[in-house]
């Protein structure tokens, strides 16, 4: 009998990066209630959480392809993705504790005391991170690399980014306002299992690959690999820019939202549910602009026009 088309299950595999970027941000959330009480600074911890997170997010992006998982299905690879995140979010719920009471001793007082319980506790924070970083890459291999099929992944990253949307509200407004920082990190923890039983049972009716276009047509695939790539470098450096000035502003409005309304969880879980709500609102309107816009220099070109508009932004929340 012939397998299902694999487009059939895109809502589902939306669904459940959706509920991966959910469990991610109550993880965030309650770290950074666990880092105020490890470190002491609000804005410390927060520079730590922001730069620990998306650090771990960056390697585990980056080192997932050159690991060797090209012959085991990627919905598989997710799912062992999943039940290692909800592993080491457990640890760090208990380790993290524990950590802190032996290094707390010996440290010194001030700013150098500060830095080296940040380090540490960033070193605890990395394997969880890198674990969330690689979850996309591994997910988008069972997604064709045609224009469509980028599409896709522009799709999967606003499912993710709403779902992650959704759970920092309920960590912050919810989780941690009627229960506690365990009560959160176990509900996390299962969202992560509950995940990675459907992508086991998802990957034992699909094949390997999944091709977005219906007709099967596969001969844009080698037009769209084989465009020009010059000029990478300066686009990366842009949305390395783009990226820090993003993580300081959010820090910025972090900071000074807190002097208006106090320094409390809801404060972080509004600036974060607002800042994922643009970008799965920008991951949507790029979604359908990668397929209007043609060849590289026209990509290079909205690019450009994204960072003045941005920069506009930003002038104008600051006024």
């Amino acid at each position: 009998m012939d397998q299902p088309k694999p487009s059939r299950f895109f809502p589902l595999l939306l669904l459940l990066f959706a509920g991966s970027g959910c469990s991610a941000l109550i993880y965030e959330i309650v770290w950074y209630q666990l880092l105020q009480l490890a470190i002491g600074s609000t804005a410390v911890s927060l520079g730590v959480l922001l730069a620990t997170f998306m650090g771990g997010l960056c390697v585990g992006s980056v080192g997932l392809p050159r690991l060797g998982f090209a012959r085991r299905h990627p919905l598989r690879v997710y799912a062992v993705l999943e039940v290692g995140i909800a592993l080491c979010g457990i640890l760090v719920l208990f380790g993290l504790p524990y950590i802190d009471r032996v290094y707390v001793a010996g440290a010194e007082h001030g700013m150098p005391g500060m830095l080296l319980r940040g380090l540490i506790c960033a070193i605890c924070l990395l394997p969880p991170t890198v674990l969330m970083g690689a979850s996309l890459p591994a997910i988008v291999r069972w997604v064709e690399s045609t224009p469509r099929g980028v599409s896709w992944w522009g799709l999967l990253y606003g499912g993710n980014t709403v779902g992650a949307v959704f759970g920092c509200l309920l960590a912050g407004f919810y989780l941690l306002r009627i229960y506690n920082t365990a009560t959160a990190t176990y509900v996390a923890a299962a969202i992560n299992l509950v995940v990675a039983a459907a992508s086991l049972g998802l990957a034992a009716r699909t094949p390997d690959r999944a091709t977005p276009l219906p007709d099967g047509r596969g001969s844009d695939r080698s037009d769209f690999q084989s465009r020009d790539r010059q000029g990478a470098v300066p686009v990366y450096v842009t949305i390395a820019l783009s990226g820090a000035c993003a993580l300081g502003a959010e820090v910025v409005w972090t900071r000074l939202m807190g002097m208006m309304l106090g320094s409390t969880v809801y404060v972080f879980s509004i600036i974060l549910a607002v800042f994922l709500i643009g970008l799965a609102m920008g991951s949507g309107g790029g979604s359908w602009l990668v397929r209007a816009v043609r060849g590289a220099p026209g990509a290079r070109l909205a690019l450009g026009w994204c960072q003045v508009l941005l920069t506009l932004g930003i002038a104008w929340t600051a006024y």
